[in-house]
């Protein structure tokens, strides 16, 4: 067998993570906290030592200061290897950013194949699972396979959504199609014994020889990302595979899909976990003091180090690091990303950082760096309900405050304050939708 030393993996972080606003207004959407502590783009980073692939590139492009200042920090002392960001830039030969994600690869090209590796991993970096690549290499091998596609089963409502592949007996990927839409060409696709997932989906991670990557991304200039354009034109053409894994596996890819990912985590079976002594997952280790929790009451909460808790209820919540919860307050369904800065940086704001007395908090994502006031209260919104007030925004339902945000003393945001009928939710969920695909600036959005 060839060795896993012989492996070069590549992490995919330079998109923009519009689903994901206003999570990704300052930062990258790999950056994205989860699990109080962690980033998404540790649990890559984390698979990849853990499978003893040591050499590993990370191709970033948007918001990426806080990810690079991240990577730097989090991992000299567990990777006995390179780990070497590949940030987008403009050069005589390319005047252009990262089209997709074979443009991306194949403007790298020339620091990839300096690396000089038999077999080049391609990965995700906003994706939520555990995996030992090795047992994917060795598929790899055994198959005598171009390219081996990670894949797994799922459910008929999120085929939409995903790469869908169908594979013979042998394991060859016979057809591949992206996001259909069209019930009767997913029907084409059938091809799991589980009735209750018989589709296989794209994890959208990729093994490709070397060679192969290099020849194909050479020879069609025009193929900018893999799941559209390469692996369709390739299946006819190389011997393609489809490796099966049955483990737990999220695309966090929106507000919705992050907020329960990450509520899920409280739970004493949750199907992803953070504690396996075999399988740890890596992150910065800043040093903090540990959490002070004073005539309080916590049920199922995920806790970050340096938190101060007084006088509060929290229920089912995540608290990230440095969380702060002032007397009287009570947290429920939600996530509190905590505080930055150690110690918090000094202010104008008359409101503290964190969650000021009095507040009721319930169904919300509080990113990094807020200040709520007293007396503040939050309620979840229906499902599909998409609003955005500048300083506060809802998603699909989910109240998220931004970073650095501050909501005034005794501001109530819930369904019951607004008046709107189910037209005027469509018409803001539209406006709302193509100010993203359109990109406009968080400025012109709360100028609005």
């Amino acid at each position: 067998m060839t060795s896993i030393k012989d492996v070069l993996a590549v992490i995919m972080a330079g998109g923009r993570g519009t689903r994901l606003y206003p999570l990704t207004r300052t930062r990258s959407k790999p950056d994205v906290p989860i699990g109080g502590k962690y980033r998404l783009i540790d649990i890559p980073i984390s698979n990849c030592i853990n499978s003893g692939i040591f050499r590993i590139a990370v191709l970033t492009q948007f918001n990426s200061a806080s990810l690079h200042r991240h990577i730097a920090s989090a991992y000299n002392h567990v990777l006995h290897g390179s780990l070497q960001i590949l940030a987008a830039s403009l050069t005589p030969e390319s005047e252009d950013w990262y089209k997709g994600t074979a443009d991306a690869m194949r403007k790298q090209m020339t620091e990839i194949q300096n690396e000089d590796a038999a077999y080049t991993l391609i990965l995700a970096g906003d994706h939520l699972y555990q995996m030992d690549y090795e047992e994917l290499v060795n598929f790899h091998l055994e198959k005598k396979a171009d390219i081996t596609v990670a894949i797994h089963p799922v459910e008929r409502n999120l085929v939409s959504g995903l790469g869908i592949v169908k594979r013979d007996s042998t394991g060859r990927i016979s057809n591949f199609v992206e996001k259909p839409a069209d019930p009767a060409i997913q029907d084409q696709y059938i091809c799991h014994d589980d009735p209750y997932r018989p589709f296989l989906a794209s994890m959208g991670i990729y093994l490709f020889n070397t060679k192969t990557l290099v020849e194909l991304l050479a020879a069609n200039p025009q193929h900018v990302d893999f799941g559209s354009d390469v692996l369709p034109a390739a299946i006819g053409s190389r011997a393609v595979y489809g490796y099966e894994f049955n483990g737990y596996w999220q695309d966090i890819g929106t507000i919705r899909s992050f907020y329960e990912a990450s509520l899920a985590f409280t739970t004493p079976d949750s199907p992803f976990s953070f504690y396996s002594p075999d399988f740890p997952i890596y992150s910065s280790n800043f040093p903090m003091p540990s959490s002070m929790i004073s005539n309080s009451e916590l049920t199922d909460v995920v806790l970050g180090e340096g938190c101060q808790i007084a006088g509060a209820r929290v229920m089912h919540s995540v608290l990230g690091h440095q969380s702060r919860i002032s007397p009287g307050s009570m947290i429920r369904n939600s996530i509190v990303m905590g505080i930055d800065h150690c110690p918090p940086e000094n202010s104008q704001s008359p409101i503290p950082m964190g969650i000021g007395q009095n507040c009721a908090i319930d169904g919300a994502i509080l990113d990094k760096n807020v200040r709520l006031g007293k007396n503040v209260v939050i309620h979840p919104f229906p499902p599909g309900v998409e609003l955005d007030h500048g300083n506060w925004c809802v998603c699909d339902g989910i109240v998220v405050i931004p970073k650095d945000e501050e909501i005034a003393d005794n501001t109530i945001i819930a369904p019951e304050t607004l008046t709107f009928d189910r037209l005027s939710i469509q018409q803001e969920a539209h406006r709302h939708h193509i100010e993203l695909v359109s990109g406009a600036s968080s400025d012109s959005r709360q100028a609005k």
